[in-house]
């Protein structure tokens, strides 16, 4: 069964934070490997160019690493949102 996506937001940035809450919640430990592009798409029904979006905005982040021939890791947790009144 496939995540409901809510259509009127960008897919590529919910399929990211829906890997990014994977990672926080240990799911894809750091070192892990993350779902390839094709795992993605028949996750998420989603287009491949969608899914490399998603992956592409996380290694731009930090959070994941790509190794050729090998797939995409968890590079990194992300940071914890700041309190408020933390500015």
């Amino acid at each position: 069964m496939s995540p409901e996506l809510d259509r009127t937001r960008p897919v590529w940035r919910q399929v990211a934070a829906a890997i990014v809450t994977r990672i926080a919640e240990g799911q894809y430990p750091v070192g892990a490997r993350v779902p390839s592009v094709v795992e993605l798409s028949t996750e998420f029904g989603i287009a491949a160019s969608t899914a490399q979006k998603a992956l592409t905005h996380l290694k731009t982040e930090g959070l994941i690493r790509a190794e050729v021939g090998l797939g995409s890791f968890v590079a990194k947790l992300p940071e914890k949102p700041s309190e408020a009144g933390d500015a």
